[in-house]
């Protein structure tokens, strides 16, 4: 879908990534069904189908790419029965983020190079979707203003060491950009607690949510700069999109291809270059919410229902609750009694039974890495 903005048309191709295993989300998320393809936030719908919702004003559903791997294909295939089946991607092998930005980025140069490039992961939730959409819209008229980068950066709630940090500089004048954007100075990666502390209290950092764009040209010469070794691989598989040959070609080029976010891979570099990397955030200030951990889901929880921190969050047959605060429960068909207990996780699954705190949830895919270790694939 073309969108016209202040009389000039920015088409998007928004790139889904679908790659994940959402180990932080054991027991439920399981390599076969990871947190993407869950119905987590409450709406009934996956994560994934949340994220294709939310974009289908600004894009044609046959512009959409969609990331992913083999294991999830044929679910996520069936949960978004409306995007073309050529669109959707199966890695051969995980190579992070970076890799899967410009395979995107070279197969859409190709033909439309000035063409925008939105990096949506597939399990944020976002309250104020007509927001999303103005931010989303405002970025893309940055991105098309010149070889720029535009990330969007979540107002900080707490300290938290499980995001990466955007520190942001100067504010950035773009006369077609409905919404104020600020120069980025640095990005720091999930930072120590006191760190953490530090930037909260700054007041000039803001979460990374993630959320890229870019047009499809800047991001393929920004990978040919800063990692050439990437480019001239994924560029034969650029070129082989399309053919009979794609999966053939894909597999055999992509497993020696560094695993690398992009973040690593080109933000911290660019970044590294000051005003002359051309990198700007806008606020992501419409709700947002990865949902990284158990413990976020109770936070999401919280305030899709006006609650204060304090309550319970519980998806059982019933449930009694005394002297019980801040817990998270999960075990459908069940009755749960909560008795002198606060700020526990508990997920049941027929399988599998997790017991941790909150302050603890960030740390589940420790557990996830010991049954791995453990000859426990049945569980993983």
């Amino acid at each position: 879908m073309a969108n016209t903005i202040d009389n000039k048309v920015v088409a998007l191709v928004p790139v889904v990534l679908a790659g994940g295993s959402g180990t932080r989300f054991w027991p439920r998320s399981r390599k076969s069904r990871a947190k993407q393809v869950l119905p987590l936030s409450g709406s009934g719908k996956t994560m994934i189908q949340e994220t294709v919702a939310r974009l289908r004003p600004l894009a044609q559903i046959e512009d959409f790419l969609v990331i992913t791997n083999d294991l999830l294909s044929a679910t996520i295939k069936g949960q978004l029965p409306e995007v073309p089946e050529d669109r959707i991607l199966c890695e051969p092998f995980a190579r992070n983020t970076a890799p899967a930005c410009a395979l995107a980025a070279m197969i859409v140069e190709r033909t439309a190079p000035n063409t925008i490039l939105g990096i949506f992961p597939s399990d944020h939730v976002v309250a104020n979707d007509a927001r999303f959409a103005e931010v989303i819209r405002s970025g893309m008229q940055i991105a098309a203003a010149g070889e720029n980068i535009v990330v969007l950066g979540a107002p900080p709630t707490r300290p938290e060491t499980g995001y990466g940090y955007i520190q942001e500089g100067a504010p950035a004048d773009f006369a077609d950009a409905s919404i104020a954007a600020r120069s980025v100075q640095r990005f720091t990666e999930k930072p120590q607690i006191d760190r953490a502390i530090e930037f909260v209290a700054d007041g000039n950092y803001s979460w990374n949510a993630g959320i890229f764009l870019w047009s499809a040209r800047t991001l393929a010469n920004a990978i040919r700069e800063h990692r050439p070794a990437m480019a001239a691989p994924l560029e034969r598989i650029a070129a082989a999109f399309g053919t009979p040959e794609f999966e053939a070609v894909f597999a055999a080029e992509f497993e020696a291809i560094e695993n690398i976010s992009i973040d690593y891979a080109v933000l911290e570099p660019r970044s590294a270059k000051g005003a002359a990397g051309h990198i700007y955030c806008l606020p992501a200030d419409f709700g947002w919410n990865d949902l990284g951990s158990w413990n976020a889901l109770h936070e999401h929880a919280m305030q899709k229902g006006g609650s204060k921190g304090h309550a319970n969050v519980v998806e059982s047959k019933s449930m009694l609750h005394m002297d019980a605060f801040g817990n998270y429960v999960f075990a459908p068909g069940l009755t749960v009694a909560l008795l002198g207990v606060s700020d526990l996780v508990v997920v049941q699954t027929d399988d599998a039974l997790l017991i941790t705190t909150r302050a603890h949830s960030q740390e589940v895919g420790r557990v996830v890495s010991e049954l791995s270790h453990s000859g426990r694939k049945d569980l993983v």
